[in-house]
């Protein structure tokens, strides 16, 4: 079963399992940058219009561990979070983390293996999400992340296509 949005391509490979991939059009380098430099990660990872992320911390070792919060810009007093711990990293390759989010929606805690794959100038960031279980997969699956996914994306290759 696909729930694709966009460019982006989410597949259900397992019962507990999510593949998210997407092809950005830009060099590894710039999109390894742009998923563990604060900074950046603020500038795009924000889902859909309408949202920001007031907190990011990112303490990129093996053992360290990061924090989002995402806040509704049209109702301050709506926000969430998410954090977790980094399992394994191979810089510019791949990023094993822990992921749980905070509050409503708890899911439980998931590990995330994130790769980025260059080829020709572009590249392909796939995210694979283990779930605890398969209704924890499907609530997530359900709560229509793949759209947040897509314009996080969308907004951050078209950052990225105006850096030097």
């Amino acid at each position: 079963m696909k729930y694709n949005t966009g460019r982006l391509q989410v597949t259900l490979p397992g019962d507990c399992e999510i593949l998210v991939t997407r092809e950005l059009a830009a060099p590894r380098r710039l999109v390894w940058d742009a998923h563990t430099k604060p900074e950046m990660v603020q500038r795009w990872l924000f889902g859909p219009d309408g949202w920001s992320m007031p907190l990011c911390e990112i303490d990129l070792r093996v053992g360290g561990r990061y924090r989002y919060v995402w806040r509704n810009l049209a109702d301050p007093g709506m926000e969430f979070g998410s954090g977790g711990k980094f399992l394994e990293i191979v810089p510019g390759e791949k990023i094993v983390s822990t992921e749980a989010f905070e509050g409503v929606m708890d899911q439980g805690e998931a590990i995330n293996t994130l790769t980025f794959t260059e080829a020709q100038g572009k590249t392909l960031v796939s995210l694979h999400m283990r779930y605890p279980s398969q209704a924890i997969r499907d609530g997530a699956i359900e709560s229509g992340m793949n759209d947040g996914i897509e314009a996080g994306y969308a907004r951050l290759e078209g950052q990225l296509g105006a850096a030097p």
